[in-house]
C-alpha cells in the first residue's frame, strides 16, 4: 500500500518546525490536520505555521474558507484524499501533521457520514439548554439514549450535534455511528511526539503570552466583528477575548482563561490519541531545536520504516 506519514501529538509540543524539515528531507509536502488553521485570518490564535514557513515547504488545508463558514470532517477527507492521490502520483509521501484526533481518526480508520451542521438549529438548541439546564441531555436521551450514555450530560457541543443527526437523518445517531465511511486505502505510519506535561504546560502559557505581543487581541476583535457567534467562538483564545471585549471579565482573567483552556485542550489531546492504533511515540522532553526533533523522528523511523528514506540527506 502506498504510505502517508502522520506526525501527531499535543498543542506546543513541536510539531510544526520538525514537520517542516521531514517535509524536505522527505521532497515532500504538508497536509495540516488542524479544524481550526482552515480558517483565513485566524492566524495568530491557532498557531499557524508563519509564512516563511509556509514559503519553505507547500502546505495544504490552510486558509481555505472563511471564518463564517462551516466545514465538516466530511468535506475534509473529500479534500485530503484528492491531495494525497497527487502526490503519490509524483511518488511522494504525504506528511500530514496535526493535532485535531478526529481529522486522523477519518483518514486512518473512517467515520460516518451524518448531516451538514444546521446553525440555525444549533442556535434554536443552545437557547433551549440556557433557559433550561439540563434540558438537552434530557431530550437527546428521549431521542438515542445509546448515544446519550456515551456523551457526559456537560458536554453540549457533543449533544448538540447528536441531536442534530437525530432530527435531520432517518437513523439515530448511534446507528450512523456504526455506519463508518471507509478509511482511506494507505498504510499511515503515525508518529506521535509527547513531552512531560509540565514541561508541555509553561510552553503553552509562553506561547499564549507570546500570541499577545503578535497581535492576538487585535485579531480577535476582527474575527469577532466578522462573525461573533459561529466558527470563531469554538476556538480557543477567541471567545475568552468575547468575553473581554463584552466586558465580563477584565484582560488578566481572559489570559488566564485562554492558558489554562489550552492546557485542558492538550490533556484532551492526549487522551482521543491514547485511542489511535500503533503510534510510535517518541519523548522530546528537554528537547526544544526542531532540528534536534527532526533527527529524533528521522532516526526512530529508520530503525522501524527504513523505507521511507529513500536514503537521501537534504537535511544535515
Amino acid at each position: 500500500m502506498k504510505k502517508v506519514l502522520v506526525l501527531l501529538g499535543p498543542t506546543g509540543v513541536g510539531k510544526t518546525g520538525a514537520s517542516i524539515l521531514l517535509a524536505q528531507e522527505l521532497n515532500t509536502e504538508i497536509i495540516s490536520a488542524d479544524s481550526m488553521q482552515i480558517y483565513c485570518g485566524m492566524d495568530i490564535g491557532t498557531a499557524k505555521p508563519s509564512k516563511k514557513e509556509l514559503a519553505e515547504v507547500r502546505h495544504h488545508m490552510i486558509d481555505i474558507i472563511g471564518p463564517s463558514e462551516s466545514y465538516s470532517a466530511g468535506q475534509y477527507i473529500g479534500a485530503v484524499k484528492k491531495i494525497m492521490e497527487g502526490l503519490h502520483k509524483k511518488n511522494r509521501i504525504p506528511v500530514v501533521v496535526g493535532g485535531t484526533g478526529l481529522y486522523i481518526k477519518a483518514m486512518t480508520r473512517g467515520l460516518f457520514s451524518g448531516p451538514s451542521a444546521d446553525l440555525d438549529l444549533r442556535d434554536e438548541l443552545l437557547l433551549m439548554e440556557q433557559n433550561s439546564p439540563g434540558s438537552l441531555y434530557s431530550y437527546l436521551l428521549s431521542m438515542d439514549s445509546e448515544a446519550a450514555e456515551k456523551i457526559q450530560q456537560n458536554d453540549i457541543r457533543r449533544i448538540v450535534r447528536a441531536i442534530e443527526v437525530c432530527l435531520k437523518s432517518t437513523e439515530k445517531f448511534s446507528m450512523l455511528q456504526k455506519n463508518f465511511t471507509s478509511a482511506l486505502p494507505y498504510e499511515f505510519i503515525k508518529v506521535g511526539l509527547t513531552r512531560d506535561r509540565k514541561e508541555l504546560y509553561r510552553i503553552i502559557d509562553e506561547r499564549v503570552d507570546n500570541m499577545f505581543e503578535a497581535g492576538l487581541m487585535e485579531e480577535a476583535e476582527r474575527i469577532l466583528r466578522q462573525c461573533p457567534d459561529r466558527t470563531a467562538m469554538q476556538a480557543i483564545g477567541y471567545k475568552e477575548l468575547k468575553m473581554y471585549l463584552d466586558y465580563e471579565i477584565d484582560r488578566d482573567e481572559a489570559v488566564r482563561l485562554i492558558k489554562r483552556n489550552t492546557r485542558r485542550y492538550a490533556k484532551r489531546q492526549f487522551t482521543w490519541f491514547k485511542k489511535e492504533e500503533d503510534i510510535i511515540w517518541i519523548d522530546v522532553t528537554g528537547i526544544f531545536d526542531s532540528m534536534m526533533v527532526f533527527h529524533s523522528i528521522k532516526d526512530t523511523l529508520m530503525r522501524v520504516h527504513r523505507e521511507v528514506f529513500p536514503g537521501n540527506t537534504a537535511v544535515k
